[in-house]
């Protein structure tokens, strides 16, 4: 890959070696990992999260050289719970895509939801939307309004997730389960249904959990301090 523009977001940059940042991006071609030199210059203060940027890569090995970065829009200013949300978004798909597989929907969905993020929208549902669209485009996504065997998911009845093969009826309760009402109102996105959005976002950690390789999300738990009332 050489010379060739690309759109870009940077989901994290680190120092590297002398004056070079070593930096995670999200591309229409995927998740890439560069080297940005001279980083301490101009192109370092675009080096940041949330600035869309077009780049050129050099190099043909797995870690390329960042030839050229350039402004490509406005930045999105997140602030508190916004900020964070935004944090979590990049650290999931450092976490989750594998690096030069292209996701163009992906990318278009980021962009998309910094966007909403920054005009405050509710962040419960655009964090809930953009984990089921990534596991979706990366092949684990199952259906919410039908079973693991493929029958209609009933309002009445209640069910678990096998992430392996999706939604599984349950004849009795026990810990962990979903209710039909509340998979429902996920597939049409209605949450106005009481309990859809705490369902949800229970739904979704069962989901992503397989894949995260069992270690903590580091901005989930800044998140959670965040919102913890100080001690006295």
């Amino acid at each position: 890959m050489t010379d060739r523009a690309l759109p870009a977001y940077v989901l994290h940059s680190r120092a590297y070696r002398e004056s070079s940042a070593l930096v995670d991006l999200l591309t229409p071609q995927g998740r890439l990992r560069a080297v940005l030199r001279g980083a301490r210059g101009k192109a370092g203060t675009l080096a940041r999260p949330f600035v869309p940027v077009e780049i050129e890569l050099r190099g043909r090995g797995e870690l390329k050289n960042i030839g050229r970065m350039e402004s490509a829009g406005i930045p999105q200013w997140l602030h508190g719970e916004a900020l964070f949300s935004g944090l979590y978004l990049n650290e999931l798909l450092i976490r989750l895509l594998p690096a030069e597989d292209p996701h163009p929907q992906v990318f278009d969905h980021y962009a998309a939801t910094l966007v909403a993020l920054a005009a405050g929208r509710p962040l419960e549902p655009l964090l809930r939307a953009f984990e089921w669209r990534v596991l979706d485009e990366l092949g684990y996504g199952f259906a919410l309004d039908q079973d693991c065997s493929g029958a209609p998911v009933v309002a009445s009845g209640l069910y678990r997730l096998r992430a392996e093969v999706g939604l599984e009826p349950v004849g009795h309760l026990q810990p962990g389960l979903f209710q039909g009402r509340e998979l429902l109102a996920m597939a049409d996105a209605d949450w106005t249904i009481p309990g859809a959005l705490a369902a949800a976002k229970r739904l979704m950690r069962q989901a992503l959990a397989p894949h995260l390789g069992g270690r903590p999300l580091v901005s989930r738990e800044l998140f959670i301090t965040l919102k913890e009332p100080p001690r006295d």
